[in-house]
């Protein structure tokens, strides 16, 4: 069973920004803390759903008290002892036999379970993550279920990251979570010697909940600088926990290297400004150089992955010194090697813009036409944008203009479809 999560203010959770009063301040605790928040009740209740009815519970509370009573000193243990308490009071009413009226003591008098040795890691946020990634689910529903109990996204964004309608999503997540139950998965960290066959998963659910943060499905801000600090968090402490494992080490530094550019991405106005034309005095030479450095040690173990590739190809973005320095060939090679890691249809139209860039726009033109008439990408902005900006470069005005209609119709961010209005009134010029 899933439900909608609490939006303060009637938007999305997180928009709330200085100064918006009290729901504000419950939107950024609900985006710096409902994975913690869940993610504690999980490991003490031992019930999903529970963990998050009584957490979205609690940030409905601080919607109503804190105008009142004023915002806690530390909101995030405020919240879980709220939650915690609407648990006890859950289970107390539902309680049947000694054993279950042991349980609620324990949850009242604050005794929850030590982490086990086996656990690597005393982070229950990561303890939660290798649950959902546990090899018994399918690939997908591990990252779509920790997607949403860790990160707190609504099943409409999952879906949209996965290109799903959203109630086969929400089917998805409802089936993973029974799975859970029904196989005892242990709530834990997996001893080291089962941490490989996990890693796929784990890096999986990083990666989408970055570019879920650095690129947002919906809304009105492009970032979302919470959802990417939090993936580069958990990524770092599992580079920790896995040192020798250069594919976590590639995913760091891919992270590092997008995140370096994150303040030159919009202006003033929150108008999106395309890569070519950002201010490169802006992007953050540190943050580039750590990236840069962290891939270079991966890539001397020499055991390639998809993603040290799109760390690589990041790192020619980020280390050209202007745009017309990119080295769109490298690139290009880059994503051809990329495809035979992963030949998915996203991945293709990004090698489309390589070569548009390398070879020429009409080279670009002849991928990307292949993509529309597979279909595959129908319902993808980005595809119809891609081709708009190839015609645009091939100096084919009327047809580009046309392509950019086709992207607004099916853009879900305000920033997005500024961009996108703006293109159309340059080429219908």
């Amino acid at each position: 069973m899933t439900h909608p999560h609490p939006k303060p203010g009637g938007g999305t959770p997180g928009n709330g920004e200085p100064g918006d009063g009290v729901e504000g301040v419950v939107g950024r605790a609900f985006r710096d803390e409902w994975g913690q928040v869940v993610a504690t009740l999980i490991r003490v209740t031992g019930d999903w759903d529970l963990a998050e009815e009584c957490a979205q519970d609690a940030f409905a509370a601080a919607l109503e008290r804190w105008p009142r009573d004023g915002v806690p000193t530390k909101p995030g243990a405020w919240l879980t002892t709220t939650a915690r308490n609407r648990a006890i009071d859950r289970l107390r009413r539902e309680a049947v036999g000694a054993a279950k009226l042991r349980e609620v003591a324990a949850m009242a008098q604050d005794v929850v379970p030590e982490p086990s040795e086996d656990d690597a890691v005393p982070d229950d946020r990561l303890r939660l993550m290798f649950t959902c990634c546990h090899p018994a689910l399918a690939l997908e529903a591990r990252v779509a279920l920790t997607l949403r109990t860790l990160a707190g996204l609504s099943t409409a964004e999952i879906a949209r990251a996965f290109l799903v309608p959203e109630q086969t999503m929400q089917k998805r997540i409802g089936r993973a979570k029974q799975k859970i139950r029904n196989a005892a998965i242990p709530y834990r960290v997996p001893p080291g010697h089962l941490l490989p066959e996990r890693t796929p998963a784990v890096l999986a659910v990083l990666y989408l909940l970055f570019n879920e943060g650095y690129a947002a499905t919906a809304g009105a801000d492009l970032v979302r600088r919470n959802l990417t600090a939090e993936a580069i968090r958990l990524t770092q402490v599992l580079a920790h926990l896995m040192p020798d494992e250069p594919e976590v080490s590639g995913m760091l530094a891919l992270m590092l290297l997008h995140d370096a550019r994150k303040t030159s991405r919009q202006d003033d106005t929150g108008q999106l400004i395309p890569l070519e034309e950002q201010d490169r005095s802006r992007w953050d030479a540190d943050l580039i150089a750590l990236g840069t450095e962290i891939l270079e040690r991966a890539l001397r173990r020499r055991e390639p992955g998809p993603y040290q590739i799109q760390a690589a190809i990041a790192a020619c973005h980020a280390t050209a010194p202007a745009a017309h320095d990119t080295d769109w060939p490298q690139i290009a090679g880059l994503y051809a090697q990329l495809t035979r890691f992963a030949p998915t249809p996203v991945v293709r139209l990004n090698q489309a813009v390589a070569i548009g860039m390398a070879e020429g726009p009409e080279a670009g033109l002849l991928l990307v036409d292949e993509l529309v008439a597979s279909g595959t990408l129908s319902d993808y902005h980005l595809l119809q944008a891609t081709r708009a900006d190839l015609l645009r470069r091939a100096g084919r005005l009327d047809e580009a203009a046309t392509a950019y209609r086709d992207a607004l119709a099916k853009a879900t961010t305000s920033a997005e479809r500024s961009f996108l209005r703006r293109r159309i009134e340059e080429t219908a010029l």
